[in-house]
C-alpha cells in the first residue's frame, strides 16, 4: 500500500497543503472530512543517540582517565623537593643508616637545584604520563628499580663517591615513554609524543655526572638501558595487535 500524497491541492484557492490536515491554512476551505491515519507498519524515526552526562575532568570529546590521579608521581616529586629537609629534621636525628641504608633515602636528596631541576622535572612529567598510561605500580617500580636499584649497582661497582639524587630514574621514564613513538616513527607512522623535547631532557640528565660529582653515571646508564628494555616489553602486545 503506497503512503499518503505528498500534498493537496486546495479546491479554493489552489494551494498546496499538508495531507494531514483538514482545513487549507491560507483560505480556510475545507479540504477533507479527516487526516488519513498512517500505517501501522511506517517505519519509525530512529532515535538520537544520548551521551552519559560529563564525569568529573571530563572535557567534552575527550574521556575522563580512568586511572585519576598521578598519586604515586606526585608522592616521588614531592619527596624529592622536600628530601634535604626530611633528611635534617627526620632521618640525620632519628636513623643512623650507615652506608648501605642510605640507599632508601639518598635518590630524594639534592644539594644542587639545577641537578634536582634537571632530574626531578622528566621525573614529573614522563612519571605522570606514563602512569596515566600504565598506572602507578609501573612508576613506583621503575623509581625503586633505577633509582635505589640504580644507586644500589654504582656503590657495587665501586663508585668511590657518595650518589645522591636518581637520573637513573628519570632516564628510565623518559626512555620507556618514548620508544613506543620510536617504534611508530620507525614503522612511517604517525605519532602524537614531542621526541626531540624527551631527546633533549634526557641529554641533559646524562650529562649530569659531568657537572655534579655525587651523580652517578652507573645509574644514570643502567637506567636509560634499563628503560629501553622495559619500553620494549610493554609494546610488545600492543606490535602484536
Amino acid at each position: 500500500m503506497s503512503g499518503p500524497d505528498l500534498f493537496v491541492v486546495c479546491p479554493s484557492c489552489g494551494s498546496e497543503v499538508s495531507p494531514y490536515v483538514t482545513e487549507c491554512p491560507y483560505c480556510g476551505t475545507r479540504v477533507r472530512k479527516r487526516a488519513p491515519k498512517l500505517e501501522r507498519g511506517a517505519p519509525k524515526a530512529p532515535r538520537t543517540p544520548r551521551l552519559p552526562p560529563l564525569r568529573p575532568g571530563e572535557i567534552p570529546g575527550i574521556g575522563a582517565r580512568p586511572l585519576g590521579r598521578p598519586y604515586a608521581t606526585i608522592l616521588i616529586v614531592a619527596l624529592s623537593l622536600l628530601g634535604l629537609l626530611i633528611f635534617d629534621l627526620v632521618i640525620d636525628p632519628l636513623w643512623n643508616a650507615g652506608q648501605y641504608g642510605a640507599l632508601v633515602y639518598s635518590p630524594f636528596l639534592y644539594d644542587n637545584v639545577w641537578y634536582q631541576l634537571a632530574v626531578v622535572l622528566p621525573i614529573g612529567l614522563f612519571g605522570w604520563l606514563l602512569e596515566a598510561r600504565h598506572g602507578p605500580v609501573l612508576v613506583a617500580a621503575l623509581f625503586l628499580l633505577f633509582g635505589v636499584g640504580g644507586s644500589a649497582l654504582a656503590l657495587a661497582v665501586g663508585e668511590s663517591f657518595r650518589v645522591f639524587g636518581a637520573p637513573g630514574a628519570a632516564l628510565a621514564m623518559i626512555a620507556v615513554w618514548a620508544v613506543p613513538d620510536l617504534q611508530r616513527a620507525r614503522r612511517g607512522q604517525s605519532y602524537d609524543g614531542d621526541l626531540l623535547g624527551a631527546a633533549a631532557m634526557a641529554v641533559v640528565v646524562a650529562l649530569m655526572p659531568l657537572v655534579v660529582s655525587y651523580a652517578s653515571v652507573v645509574a644514570s646508564w643502567a637506567g636509560l638501558l634499563g628503560g629501553v628494555v622495559v619500553g620494549l616489553l610493554l609494546s610488545r602486545p600492543a606490535a602484536a595487535r
